[in-house]
């Protein structure tokens, strides 16, 4: 099934590689990526074509060997979610290329520049990414070849009544979806990555408690004994559990809340519940670079809770800046599921007064996202360990009699036995 869609995009994907190569060796976009002209755009290019036209006839050749023995029969099955994750995907790739060659085609039909930024993306990225995790929820649920409309009740009842209440919780506490459409997507994000969370358990349990009536362990130990038998799709639903991390760490950016001002010796600085005093700020010259910090104390309430160090650089060589901020996980300070990151910045000197500019940023969710990695890190080492070998049970030998007739013309009992 799909051997012609597959082989396609093996193809796609080395060609796209190259063409990434050639933007960035040709000079034909210009970008912070790319290297400067050289005479190398022109060879790249005919390889392209080369290439390019080797695809065309290694698929002709070998298309005969290429028909599928088996049909899509339902647009419920697992096969199917697998060919729209695909299409998902392709629709994302499609959007970074377009934008990537809109300047340059605008400026050879139009013959000026148009170029596209991040509204452009996030009009089509986040909608793709909502779906593509809404997949990672289905997808493990879903039946092959078909699936039954109670199969799909059964399975998704409690995953979806949990993200319906989160969804309800968030609006309780203030997300208003239909205020911005940050807020909106900020919605869905968690609603869906409950959701996958919760179908991930709902399998190991469902499994777990399989293997407990047939084993009279408890579910923990029949969870992992799960894991064993089949490590490639149980690491598989770990790796779905870090990505809906990930979204959920993402999702906070809606809520990213900032502030920037000119402090002196005990200035102060409000941002959301936290309180930034500048305790003092100097200079140092060294044969490497000259810097500029300042020494901030961070209150949540009359509690100090963490001194940071935001620092400037201006290296000797080069004359080039660097800024480098101090960050700190509120990890101890928020409930789990409200922790924050909370950034501060030297953004540099008035020179009319002399005092330092600070930035600080407060974005929440931001540890989910490292948290999610390295759970998606922990489930792929995992789906790598070899199954479990299957347990052989030696089963006794098994007796019967066959009648035969004997020379004397009676029948007489000839037993046989089978290993």
């Amino acid at each position: 099934m799909l051997k012609v869609w597959n082989m396609w995009l093996v193809f796609a994907t080395f060609w796209l590689a190259l063409l990434g190569t050639f933007l960035t060796r040709s000079g034909i976009i210009s970008s912070v990526h790319a290297f400067a002209q050289s005479s190398i755009g022109s060879w790249f290019a005919w390889f392209l074509a080369i290439t390019f036209a080797v695809f065309v006839t290694a698929f002709v050749m070998n298309h005969s060997h290429l028909k599928s023995e088996h049909k899509l029969e339902s647009l419920v099955s697992r096969e199917s979610s697998f060919l729209f994750n695909n299409l998902l995907f392709l629709l994302a790739c499609f959007t970074v290329l377009w934008g990537t060659w809109f300047p340059k085609l605008s400026e050879w039909i139009q013959h000026h520049t148009v170029t596209v930024g991040a509204p452009f993306y996030n009009k089509v990225a986040i909608p793709v990414a909502l779906l593509l995790l809404l997949l990672t929820a289905m997808g493990p649920l879903l039946a092959w070849r078909k699936t039954s409309t109670e199969s799909i009740r059964r399975n998704f009842q409690w995953p979806a009544l949990g993200a319906l209440v989160v969804g309800v919780l968030m609006m309780i506490f203030g997300v208003r979806p239909w205020a911005d459409i940050s807020y909106f997507y900020a919605l869905m994000a968690a609603m869906l990555g409950v959701l996958v969370i919760l179908t991930v358990i709902s399998e190991f349990v469902r499994g777990g408690r399989v293997i407990s009536r047939h084993t009279g362990q408890t579910l923990v130990p029949s969870m992992v004994h799960l894991w064993h038998r089949n490590t490639r799709r149980y690491g598989g639903y770990i790796v779905h559990f870090g990505v809906a991390l990930v979204f959920i760490g993402i999702l906070g950016a809606a809520f990213n809340i900032e502030t920037e001002k000119e402090v002196g010796f005990g200035d102060k600085m409000t941002l959301g519940p936290y309180t930034l005093v500048c305790q003092s700020y100097t200079q140092d010259s060294n044969p490497n670079y000259d810097n500029e910090w300042a020494i901030i104390n961070v209150f949540r309430g009359n509690r100090q809770i963490t001194t940071l160090y935001p620092e400037r650089r201006v290296y000797q060589a080069s004359q080039q800046p660097q800024t480098i901020p101090r960050i700190y996980a509120t990890v101890w300070e928020d409930y789990l599921f409200l922790v924050k990151d909370l950034y501060v910045v030297y953004e540099g000197k008035n020179l009319d007064t002399g005092r330092p500019i600070i930035k600080a940023h407060l974005n929440p969710m931001v540890p989910y996202i490292w948290l999610g990695l390295v759970i998606m890190i922990f489930g792929t080492a995992i789906a790598l360990v070899p199954n479990a070998a299957p347990v052989r049970v030696t089963a006794p030998a098994r007796t019967f009699c066959l009648p035969i007739r004997s020379f004397f013309g009676s029948y007489k009992s000839l037993f046989f036995v089978l290993p």
